[in-house]
């Protein structure tokens, strides 16, 4: 089935010291008719590598959390479609061609999942909680938002229809360690400021209890146990963030 290619798309990415990523993943975004990159002002080249592409429109904001950024982002969006990735994502020439023929599908969905593979220092996760990984990325912005109550994991409220598309994004999260570690604790102490601002309270019981389950249940329960040296890994940085999070949130009582 073929259709005409009247929609127009904007690509979206929120950007901070990306100097590696940032080349690779305009790439796979030069198939849209625009691409939006709001930056926290990074201290790297990757303002300067984004502003060599031809279709990119460098907007810079001081970052206070992940959903201000991509609500913001959303702003600067000259057309309704958008496809919003991380820096870390790659899409496929398949991923490219089905997100065209969606979007100029008379009977599209108002938002779109889409799957991801996971690639940890530069080798493949096929476990540890990873196998159902998905996100809305592909959304007309007149039908979503982001959750403002939501400052870590964005989530998106979509006010319609929803779809999944096949073909899945390669995700390169961290090529190191050290670097997914030092994103996993900030996201943990992102996290323990929303629980905060939700009335949350500390409890060591929950915060014990929760740190144990999280390790229990990405290890054991989704078969991180599998995934070999970097399975443990990441089961130990997700249960990790969990104790940053609990962390963060007795600080913000004790302000």
């Amino acid at each position: 089935m073929s259709y005409t290619l009247s929609q127009k798309i904007s690509a979206l990415i929120i950007t901070y010291n990306e100097e590696d990523n940032i080349v690779e993943v305009l790439k796979s975004m030069e198939f849209a008719d625009e691409i939006i990159v709001l930056d926290s002002f990074s201290t790297d080249r990757t303002v300067e590598l984004a502003g060599l592409h031809p279709k990119v429109k460098i907007y810079q904001n001081k970052f206070e959390d992940f959903t201000k950024q991509r609500n913001l982002a959303l702003t600067y969006a000259n057309n309704d479609w958008v496809l919003f990735l991380d820096a870390d994502e790659r899409l496929t020439a398949a991923c490219q061609t089905e997100i065209l023929s969606t979007i100029n599908d008379p009977q599209a969905k108002d938002a779109y999942y889409m799957y991801r593979l996971f690639f940890f220092c530069g080798e493949r996760i096929n476990f540890s909680g990873t196998q159902n990984d998905k996100n809305f990325r592909l959304f007309k912005k007149s039908k979503a938002t982001y959750d403002t109550k939501k400052k870590v994991h964005e989530t998106l409220l979509v006010n319609g229809t929803i779809g999944s598309l096949k073909n899945k994004i390669w995700h390169y999260s961290f090529a190191d360690y050290a670097s997914y570690k030092e994103k996993m604790v900030h996201y943990g102490q992102l996290k323990g400021r929303e629980l905060y601002a939700k009335n949350k309270r500390y409890s060591l019981l929950s915060h014990l209890a929760k740190v144990s389950f999280k390790f229990f249940k990405a290890y054991f329960l989704k078969l991180g146990i599998l995934d070999g040296r970097r399975g443990y890994q990441l089961c130990y940085l997700q249960s990790l963030s969990v104790h940053e999070t609990f962390k963060s949130l007795k600080r913000e009582e004790k302000k």
